[in-house]
């Protein structure tokens, strides 16, 4: 038995009784169809698990909280950039910034809600060492200093902002992406080349490889773990692919989770290739991608918006090899930009969660 097979078992056992793994290490991915559902008593919400960073991750949240209130954000902590940046390399803190958006994300639409919201965000502009630092870094590594335990502190935050959920950290240590280009240098095209960091990463002009995280085995924080195999629902995305979408599934424990849960499983598509880290892409080309990063990895569900699918053939086929259906809605803000509405997106992820595997109401 390989270490790796131990840890799925250890995994399966921590599941509450009544819950067996519908995808397996062992075993290649199955038709969503195949796979069973699990009841639901009547009026119960659904729990949701949302793994992500950045403004993808916000989009998704945002959705969300409009349809459950049983919610938990599992965050990526490899940004190297801005104010977390700046802080991750003064303090050696995980950086703030992804959490922070999603705890904003997570905020209601009553004045109380928006104005934290406002308040989080909000950037310093000065000429000293507070310029463009974020209020709720500063806030939120404050606790972590004062309190001396992430998820605690980040819970406090929440509960101030009155958030409507959790948001926690995909791991305890900061990471460092890392990624393997062709192209990198435009003046050698045909050459690979490591390139560090989160943010060179999601600007680099040339064609992503792979990715892979330092530390390369990084341990999952317990309550992120505990979250998806407690989960109904597991969403993945939308969000920059390489340096948001996929480092989760780099996290060995954290994948072990997403294989052993009896959670549903969503990949949220974006709506347009990210330029420099996905350039190009087509919406098919991102699962297989993902696939190649996490071959054993089963999805239930696709959601696309149908404008950004030219060829619906060929997504069908790419998501049936990870043994998922696909669903097509208008989830797009109608102003042309591609930013997703978070009224028709909540719409979508309503119907796919009553939809597939469900019985009877959610609520």
């Amino acid at each position: 038995m390989t270490e790796r097979t131990r840890r799925i078992g250890m995994l399966r056992r921590m599941v509450p009784e009544g819950r067996s793994s519908r995808a397996t290490a062992e075993g290649a991915p199955r038709p969503a169809e195949a796979r069973g559902g699990r009841p639901r008593r009547r009026g119960a919400q659904p729990k949701v698990v949302a793994l992500g960073g950045g403004m993808g991750l916000s989009a998704s949240l945002a959705a969300l909280r409009r349809i459950t209130g049983d919610l938990t954000a599992v965050v990526t902590v490899a940004d190297d950039g801005g104010s977390s940046g700046r802080l991750r390399d003064e303090l050696g803190v995980l950086p703030p910034g992804d959490l922070r958006k999603a705890l904003a994300a997570l905020c209601g639409d009553d004045e109380w809600g928006q104005t934290w919201a406002r308040v989080i965000q909000h950037r310093f502009q000065s000429k000293g060492d507070l310029h463009e630092h974020a209020v709720g870094n500063l806030l939120i590594v404050a606790l972590w200093e004062q309190l001396g335990d992430h998820v605690q502190a980040l819970d406090l935050v929440g509960k101030l902002l009155g958030a409507h959920g959790r948001v926690l950290p995909m791991s305890a240590v900061p990471l460092e992406l890392q990624a393997l280009v062709r192209g990198h240098d435009p003046e050698r095209p045909e050459d690979v080349d490591t390139v560090r960091g989160q943010a060179n990463v999601a600007l680099t002009p040339g064609e992503v490889q792979s990715v892979h995280l330092v530390p390369n085995d990084p341990p999952a924080v317990p309550e992120a773990v505990a979250a998806v195999l407690d989960a109904d629902w597991v969403v993945l995305g939308p969000g920059s692919w390489f340096s948001s979408v996929i480092p989760h599934l780099l996290v060995p424990e954290l994948l072990d989770a997403l294989m052993a849960t009896k959670a549903r499983k969503v990949l949220s598509l974006n709506l347009a290739p990210q330029p420099g880290e996905t350039e190009g892409f087509s919406p098919q080309r991102h699962l297989e991608v993902l696939g190649r990063h996490a071959p054993k990895l089963a999805l239930d569900v696709v959601l696309a918006d149908e404008a950004a699918v030219p060829d619906r053939d060929s997504l069908t086929e790419a998501a049936e090899r990870l043994g998922a259906a696909v669903e097509l809605a208008p989830v797009a803000r109608t102003d042309g930009t591609p930013r997703h509405d978070p009224e028709l997106l909540a719409a979508a992820y309503d119907r796919i969660f009553r939809m597939h595997g469900r019985i009877g109401p959610w609520r």
